[in-house]
C-alpha cells in the first residue's frame, strides 16, 4: 500500500492540518510517513499545500509527482494539481467554492463535498477541512473510521486544543456521512 496525497488551499482553509492528521493516521498504523508543507509568505490568504506519503515500504522522497489522492479546497488548487492525479486516482473537491460548472478529467473519481455548507450547519466554520478528511475516508477505504478519528484527536490534543475534538468528531462524522459509495 502507498497512497501519495497532495492536499491544497489558499492559506488558512486547514489543509496543512489536514496532511498532519493523515500522517498521524499512518504513524499511528506503523506505516511509513512523510509530511512536507509549501505555503506563500502569507499565512493567510495565501497558497499553501502540502504532500502527504502513507506507505508500507521505505519513501525515498517526500515530493508527491502523481497523488492518488488530491484533496482541493478551491477551484486554484484544482487548475494547479488535478493534471497531476494518477488515472483512477480521487479528487475531492470543496464544491461551495468551485464553479459547479467545471469540467474534470473523466479518469479520476470527483468528490463533491459542500464543505463550507456542512460546516455553517454544524456550528464549526473551521471544520471544513476535518469534513473533507471524513469524506476521503470514507470515499476511498484509505484509514477506518476510528482510526482517523483516534489520531485526529491525538494531534489536537497534543496541541492543546482537546477543547476542540467534540466540534471535530462531528465534523468527521459529518463528511463521512456526506459520502455515498
Amino acid at each position: 500500500m502507498k497512497y501519495n496525497i497532495i492536499c491544497a488551499e489558499f492559506g488558512g482553509q486547514g489543509v496543512l492540518t489536514a496532511g498532519m492528521v493523515i500522517a498521524g493516521i499512518g504513524s499511528l498504523l506503523k506505516k511509513h510517513v512523510t509530511w512536507f508543507p509549501s505555503y506563500g509568505s502569507e499565512m493567510r490568504g495565501g497558497t499553501a499545500n502540502c504532500n502527504v506519503v502513507v506507505s508500507d515500504t521505505q519513501i525515498a522522497s517526500p515530493f508527491v509527482r502523481e497523488p492518488n489522492i488530491l484533496l482541493a479546497m478551491n477551484e486554484p488548487a484544482l487548475d494547479k494539481f488535478e493534471q497531476m492525479v494518477v488515472p483512477g486516482g480521487y479528487v475531492f473537491v470543496n464544491a461551495d467554492v468551485v464553479s459547479p460548472n467545471r469540467e474534470y478529467r473523466s479518469d479520476i473519481h470527483v468528490i463533491k463535498v459542500d464543505a463550507v455548507k456542512l460546516a455553517q450547519k454544524i456550528n464549526n466554520v473551521k471544520g471544513s477541512n476535518i469534513i473533507m478528511l471524513g469524506a476521503i475516508t470514507k470515499a476511498t477505504g484509505i484509514f477506518q473510521y476510528d482510526e482517523c478519528e483516534q489520531s485526529m484527536c491525538q494531534y489536537f490534543a497534543d496541541k492543546g486544543k482537546e477543547k476542540f475534538n467534540d466540534a471535530n468528531k462531528l465534523a468527521l462524522k459529518t463528511g463521512y456521512d456526506s459520502v455515498t459509495v
